[in-house]
């Protein structure tokens, strides 16, 4: 880091000239996404502590010091995260080529953190595609690749998907490892009242069919608060802003996450659309629930 200065009592520094916030979202932030707060800095301030924002930034600038799969790591020692990995020696098959990993998206923050954490540890140059709002959190940009999952017709948020997919195709092609979360949202609460993915997105399974390379599916047992899943029901919007809280809701939490056999491309040919291969490899991820059981369900 070549420079710390106070904007606005935010430590800011710059890299390579750029700035780079050690906070997640502040309030110069917030005023830009939604011009009714401005002036009104103190309402910024209890929004973030109710819905803990403020304790977000505060971990994020702990680790901002060491950023990528470090900070991943970092964060979750802050946090008292006990993390159990089943057939984890499944990641060191391919050490000096490509694959890619499936996950379930049950957590909405954290399994992404666990996740660069766990296969990072493995190939420090992996990478997940996550929405691009996550662009804020900066100290996991490296890990990071960014599109927008709403798929909005926005013009600018459009070219950058595009920059995200053309950086996806480019990241395995060079040899190196990448993550999909392919719901593209959060699970939720199902009509047979069972928490799980939506189907999961042809945008990504047409990928991995164009990739061709081996599929490790990883499967993230628990789940959110019951508080978190009833405002899903209600607006995706509230379950969002509970995100934050739901980290910190995890504190000495006992986490379970099952890797699966790998899926080789031979395999993979034979689904003819992506939505075929997308119903398969979530199958195959949820399969890893019942093989492994519940044992990780120990809080809700």
């Amino acid at each position: 880091m070549e420079e710390i200065k106070q904007t606005d009592n935010i430590a800011t520094e710059t890299v390579e000239g750029k700035p780079v916030k050690r906070t997640v979202l502040d309030y110069d932030d917030v005023v830009k996404m939604a011009p009714f707060f401005k002036g009104k800095p103190k309402l910024v301030n209890r929004i973030f502590k109710l819905i803990s924002m403020d304790k977000v930034n505060w971990i994020h600038s702990l680790h901002f010091d060491t950023p990528g799969v470090p900070f991943c790591t970092g964060l979750l020692g802050t946090l008292g995260c006990d993390i159990k990995v089943d057939n984890e020696e499944v990641l060191d098959a391919f050490p000096n080529q490509a694959f890619i990993t499936v996950s379930n998206h049950i957590f909405g923050a954290l399994d992404g953190i666990m996740l660069i954490d766990l296969v990072g540890r493995h190939r420090p140059k992996f990478k997940v595609m996550v929405n691009m709002i996550l662009k804020h959190i900066t100290a996991m940009n490296p890990n990071m690749i960014f599109v927008d999952a709403l798929a909005s017709n926005d013009p600018e948020k459009q070219r950058q998907s595009k920059i995200g997919i053309t950086e996806t195709i480019r990241q395995v092609k060079s040899g190196e490892p990448m993550g999909f979360f392919p719901a593209g949202a959060v699970s939720k609460v199902t009509k047979k009242l069972r928490i799980e993915d939506r189907d999961w997105q042809p945008v990504v399974t047409r990928l991995i069919q164009k990739m061709k390379v081996p599929v490790v599916p990883i499967f993230f047992h628990g789940r959110n608060s019951n508080w978190f899943n009833f405002l899903g029901m209600i607006s995706w919007k509230l379950r969002t802003l509970r995100l934050p809280a739901e980290v910190f809701n995890r504190k000495s939490y006992k986490f379970r996450i099952s890797c699966g056999e790998p899926i080789m491309p031979e395999e993979l040919a034979k689904f003819a659309t992506p939505e075929e291969l997308g119903a398969f490899l979530k199958s195959k991820t949820y399969a890893l629930r019942d093989q492994y059981g519940k044992k990780s369900e120990n809080k809700s």
